[in-house]
């Protein structure tokens, strides 16, 4: 009873806090939380007539239907290979920016590198993806460049073995700046007599990038690569938005992903949502391994991780 009215007391104390976090809070409860009870339908064989709690259980049936379809394993496949390439080509770029921004002493110049880097993240991927049909498309400005010269016409669009490039480009391109951001924050919390000193020993930029800079960015990469091991299986990692606009039939073999195969059952195919449901759950269990073995390395690597 004491310690309760102690919490009451230092939550009416600090008020105005839970006020500004009461927004996101709600946010989380509505938008996070409350859809979970839904996961149910994993479980069950889903009717309209009787709704979720009302449906019959039918146990781990939905799995092992998913499990024999060769649909769900090739998205599984592209969903990983798509995963694991964002964080080879993507992932290193913006902490390779963030480290050269930092190296640019004029002011104006650096502002507007990181104005050119930046904008491309505030155009959504429908806007983009116009772009890219309008350009790359059967009758798109290369197309028509490359007929006027007198060179065979080339779609990359409905090209399986160039569709992943194409991704894994026009996402570094859009995002590239963005995420120099949280980098460049780190860096500024570096202290700058450190440079002082060392440029004082006769240290040349390569060498105060790499004995100083790096060490001051260390933990916030790790930080940020366990975030983005443990979206690997998500939208976040896979992409939904960007391949969702960009992809076709004629490339569902190298670019269908597990959220793009959910939607497709769900809503153009018809299936049972359970099976659905399923899959959905079933990749966000392989997120939870996945951000608890990468919090796991990076501790034993020395850094700090999540929890």
């Amino acid at each position: 009873m004491g310690y309760g009215k102690s919490l009451l007391k230092r939550m009416i104390e600090y008020k105005y806090f839970y006020i500004l976090v009461a927004p996101l809070l709600a946010y989380y409860i509505v938008f996070e939380y409350v859809p979970l009870y839904g996961l149910v339908l994993a479980f069950k064989e889903f009717n309209f007539s009787k709704g979720i709690w009302g449906s019959e259980w039918v146990g781990l049936a939905n799995f092992r239907e998913i499990f024999y379809l060769n649909d769900f394993w090739i998205a599984f496949r592209n969903t990983v290979i798509i995963a694991f390439g964002r964080l080879l080509f993507e992932f290193p770029v913006p902490i390779v920016v963030a480290i050269l921004l930092n190296e640019v002493r004029t002011a104006r110049l650096k502002k507007f590198y990181q104005v050119v880097y930046t904008f491309p993240h505030f155009l959504s991927w429908v806007i983009i993806s116009g772009i890219l049909i309008n350009f790359l498309g059967s009758f798109g400005v290369l197309n028509q460049l490359l007929d006027i010269f007198g060179f065979q016409k080339v779609n990359l669009l409905v090209d399986p073995s160039s569709f992943r490039a194409l991704i894994f480009s026009s996402s570094l391109w859009r995002d590239m700046g963005w995420g120099t951001i949280i980098y460049l924050a780190a860096i500024a919390g570096i202290n700058p007599s450190l440079y002082e000193a060392a440029s004082i020993d006769g240290a040349n930029r390569l060498q105060r990038m790499w004995h100083i800079t790096w060490p001051g960015l260390k933990s916030t990469v790790a930080i940020l690569f366990i975030l983005n091991v443990g979206a690997m299986m998500s939208s976040g990692g896979g992409g939904f938005d960007q391949i969702f606009n960009l992809y076709n039939p004629a490339v569902y073999e190298k670019a269908d992903i597990l959220d793009t195969y959910i939607y497709r059952r769900t809503f153009s195919v018809g299936e049972s949502f359970g099976t659905s449901t399923a899959v959905g759950l079933f990749k966000s269990i392989i997120n939870f391994v996945l951000l608890y073995t990468a919090n796991k390395a990076a501790k034993r690597l020395g850094q700090e991780g999540l929890f």
